[in-house]
């Protein structure tokens, strides 16, 4: 059997399942066994499916499928001979090394998510679930996708998931925040689709691929205003999309107004949104200096604002808020200097955020599980309530801070050498400065809620921490020190993915 039947299914099954869990949520027996099944194959089937591409509707390029004998005589005229031979006449989902390292972390903290969400509920929601499942569905779709039209529909899908997610969390000012969000959604989608409708102008194509070809033949003129006013939209989509400037502090309390469970699928549509949509546009747009410069600059304000506000927070909930946006400013560093080397890093340190800032999310869940509250001034003592959860919140922080041996010291090293190769040392330098900074802000913050004396009007719950997330939390630990301790395992297959993004 052709291992690339597997591809869609990767997108297909948590739809699929997404739907089921909605339709019979009354029946929570069957609505769980339902939604272990579908989180345990998210990520088992990037491991089985073969490298290669699937095309929604069986067409192939039409010169590599030999469309042009089964064509009319009048059409085969028409293309035979010219450019349009190459063309993809079909939505196209690439799979390949790197897709498929991407696909299986993703598919892993999607699991998780399940796992935690019907663990430490009392009573299983399929509406919940859902949005969990249809978000997991749209990541898989964007890291897939090399149509970019589809890569907006998954995007507006993922976008509307999102405040959903918000509104059931029962957060206090979780309205208000779901609707200025979807508010400013209605302005970024729509900046993007009239990018993409611009682009499907001048092309008369929405496969990347496509584009690319037209654009660096000559078939399209690369400095016409057009081209140069969709690559703007685009770059608008991307910082919505991921939560840069701009649009930094909205998602920053997207993230502090999510449960746990719904924190981690949420950070996860950033990340895989700041590599999808970014390398779409240094795909098509880079050879325009103007727009390197501009990612560039954006993710260098995100590192330096996430720090900066996490620092004046009293609410734990918001500092990692804000540190995990400030941490979408590396990928975009890596992504927007455009080398293949910095590629990969770029590309290293999202697979590594998804992990570490899902670590994060649920280890100061229980702090919240235990306590009530997400205010550090009314913590303190946990250490001796939950030892063992204590020491696995502050490994993931420094393993977010980059503290060796674990993964994001590899891929923030890359990225430093990645600068250093550019010749901007001045980017390195800040890094580094940047990474000090949030090791020493984890410090202050482990010890305020760890291990100070507890305040007396402090309660801490008696209930034991759920074993579900426990083990989740030392899964992820294992799987950020064997990275870091050998990160070309992934490094070497992101590699694929970096050359392919620069490849015209």
């Amino acid at each position: 059997m052709d291992g690339t039947v597997f591809i869609p299914l990767m997108v297909i099954i948590p739809m699929i399942c997404a739907i089921l869990v909605n339709l019979i949520h009354g029946t929570e027996t069957v609505t769980k066994i339902i939604a272990w099944i579908a989180a345990i194959c998210l990520p088992i089937v990037p491991l089985v499916a073969t490298f290669g591409n699937h095309f929604f509707g069986g067409y192939q390029p039409l010169a590599a499928g030999n469309l042009m004998s089964t064509l009319p005589e009048a059409s085969n005229a028409i293309i035979s001979g010219t450019v349009l031979q190459i063309f993809h006449p079909a939505i196209t989902y690439a799979f390949g090394p790197g897709q498929q390292v991407v696909l299986f972390i993703l598919g892993l903290v999607a699991m998780c998510a399940v796992f935690i969400a019907i663990a430490e509920t009392k009573q299983t929601s399929g509406v919940y679930l859902f949005m969990l499942f249809m978000l997991s569905a749209a990541l898989m779709a964007f890291v897939l996708t090399d149509d970019i039209f589809n890569l907006y529909v998954f995007f507006e899908i993922a976008a509307l998931v999102q405040v959903g997610l918000i509104l059931v969390s029962r957060v206090r000012g979780n309205y208000e925040t779901g609707l200025k969000y979807m508010l400013l959604g209605e302005i970024g989608g729509s900046f993007m689709l009239l990018g993409i409708g611009l682009l499907l102008g001048m092309t008369g194509n929405v496969n990347m691929t496509d584009m690319v070809v037209m654009i660096h033949s000559g078939l399209v003129n690369p400095f016409n205003p057009v081209l140069l006013f969709a690559a703007a939209m685009l770059i608008y989509g991307w910082l919505y999309a991921t939560g840069l400037p701009p649009f930094n502090a909205i998602k920053s309390e997207i993230y502090s107004k999510g449960l746990p469970s719904g924190s981690m699928i949420l950070q996860s549509f950033s990340v895989i949104g700041c590599i999808t949509i970014g390398l779409a546009i240094i795909r098509i747009f880079g050879y325009l200096p103007t727009t390197q410069m501009a990612m560039l600059a954006v993710s260098v304000i995100a590192m330096i604002l996430g720090i900066c506000m996490a620092m004046v927070q009293d609410d734990y909930k918001r500092i990692i808020a804000y540190l995990a946006v400030g941490e979408l400013g590396y990928i975009g560093v890596g992504i927007a200097l455009g080398t293949a080397y910095s590629i990969t890093a770029g590309l290293f340190q999202a697979v590594n955020e998804l992990v570490v800032t899902s670590f994060l999310f649920i280890g100061f869940g229980l702090v919240l599980y235990k306590t009530k509250t997400s205010k550090i001034s009314k913590l303190g003592g946990l250490a001796e309530d939950m030892p063992v959860a204590a020491l696995l919140t502050v490994l993931a922080g420094l393993t977010m801070a980059g503290v060796p041996p674990f993964n994001v010291f590899q891929s923030k090293y890359m990225l430093v050498q990645a600068s250093l190769q550019a010749g901007i040392p001045e980017l390195a330098i800040i890094m580094i400065i940047l990474s000090i900074v949030t090791f020493l802000a984890f410090l202050k913050m482990a010890y305020a809620i760890f291990l100070r004396p507890k305040p007396d009007d402090l309660e801490v719950s008696s209930a034991n921490v759920p074993k579900t997330t426990m083990v989740v939390m030392v899964v992820f630990l294992i799987i950020c020190l064997v990275i870091g301790l050998f990160p070309s395992l992934v490094t070497s297959r992101l590699a694929y993915m970096a050359l392919a993004a620069l490849a015209l």
